[in-house]
């Protein structure tokens, strides 16, 4: 489903990805662990055509993604319903008056019509349990508020694979909770999932494989969870980044 050959994105002064060789299949669920700043949010912004590969082949399903294919609006447009990021600032997500107005922003972007983006909206409002939210302001939430909103916001958009970039920072346990529970949701419903983040116990019985990413900005090792329960010191590996 998503293949990266030999990829490297340069931003003007600083390496963002080196070298990287990943493949990913349909119904997968796997972690990125690393130090901050490795090249994982990077990684994202290519995966979902924020930032063309500089040099290397990156293939989702039947398109090869590059700079030519993202020109092209509708190219672009197709890859952002199939692939959604949650960023790891919910701030920066949210940008809409309401909450209902944010979940129906981007199928309307995708001329869907209105009583198909309205059942949408109460279909996702309903599967994170947040109708009590949606005529608020975004802004005047809380953090754990804002990031359900902010998923669900990419949830109204169907995606089959679904990014997310440090989903735990700053919330309380009960949010982390959450979204532990709509994590393994989703991962019923046989989404392919990519999750970025420190906290590798909550995560770990959902992943079947681990990206390792290293200070040089590339990935050193790929770990299955057998693997890893087998071999403390990988284990360890990864509570340290």
């Amino acid at each position: 489903m998503i293949t990266i050959h030999d990829g490297n994105y340069h931003y003007s002064e600083d390496i963002g990805i080196h070298d990287i060789n990943l493949h990913i299949d349909k119904g997968e669920t796997v972690a990125l662990m690393g130090p901050n700043g490795a090249g994982k949010s990077t990684l994202f912004k290519i995966l979902v055509g924020l930032l063309p590969l500089s040099s290397g082949q990156y293939q989702f399903n039947d398109w090869t993604v590059d700079a030519d294919f993202l020109k092209e609006s509708s190219n672009a447009g197709h890859l952002y319903q199939q692939v959604g990021l949650i960023f790891q600032n919910s701030d920066i997500q949210l940008f809409n008056t309401t909450v209902a107005e944010e979940l129906a922003f981007g199928p309307r972007q995708l001329g869907l019509p209105e009583e198909e983006i309205e059942q949408r909206v109460k279909d996702t409002l309903s599967l994170l349990e947040i109708e009590h939210l949606k005529d608020r302001i975004p802004y005047h939430l809380s953090g754990g508020e804002k990031k359900l909103v902010a998923i669900a916001s990419v949830l109204t958009m169907n995606p089959s694979v679904l990014l997310f970039d440090e989903p735990f920072n700053g919330l309380s346990p009960k949010y982390q909770r959450l979204i532990v529970e709509l994590l393994q949701e989703l991962k019923t419903a046989g989404k392919t999932i990519i999750i970025s983040s420190h906290h590798f116990d909550q995560i770990a019985p959902l992943v079947e494989r681990v990206f390792l990413f290293s200070e040089e900005h590339t990935i050193t090792g790929c770990y299955t969870k057998t693997e890893w329960e087998a071999h403390p010191e990988i284990k360890q590996s990864f509570s340290t980044c």
